[in-house]
């Protein structure tokens, strides 16, 4: 038996792309950025590095991404992982990180002039927007919080 998942949290590259198969299952498709820091060896600095990976849900996942997601986003994902091979332009070999997404969980407070914000989506499930309004602040001090 094998086994191949892989668990990505990172920000969208482009708005997602929604497109339908001829038997009209949606399917849609984004690059998501995820960055690392790394100390150089040589010069002792920190470098920021980033991993970019193709994206695509299907059926309900795939009009919920499309709805609720768009450029710089945070989302969750996990899903199968699958290297693509190609040759670019220039004759280069060059590989492609590609995810089927199994699973799509929303980051990230919403804020208000986004109109409404993105449901949480476990498996696509949906939180309605009509929630009511959020609780008034109140007073906190450094000692109310638990960490």
């Amino acid at each position: 038996m094998s086994f191949n998942k892989i668990i990505l949290v990172g920000n969208l590259g482009r708005d997602p792309e929604l497109r339908y198969t001829p038997d009209g299952t949606p399917v849609c498709s984004f690059s998501l950025a995820t960055n690392e820091r790394r100390r150089d060896r040589t010069t002792g600095e920190n470098n920021d590095v980033t991993t970019w990976f193709r994206v695509t849900l299907w059926r309900r996942q795939a009009e919920v991404a499309s709805q609720y997601l768009s450029r710089g986003k945070p989302v969750y994902i996990e899903g199968r992982l699958r290297v693509e091979e190609y040759t670019d332009r220039d004759g280069k070999t060059r590989h492609l990180l590609e995810v089927t997404a199994t699973d799509m969980q929303f980051i990230g407070a919403a804020r208000a002039d986004e109109g409404g914000g993105a449901p949480a989506a476990r498996g696509a499930a949906a939180v309605p927007h009509n929630a009511g309004p959020a609780p008034e602040p109140t007073d906190l001090t450094d000692d109310d919080v638990p960490f």
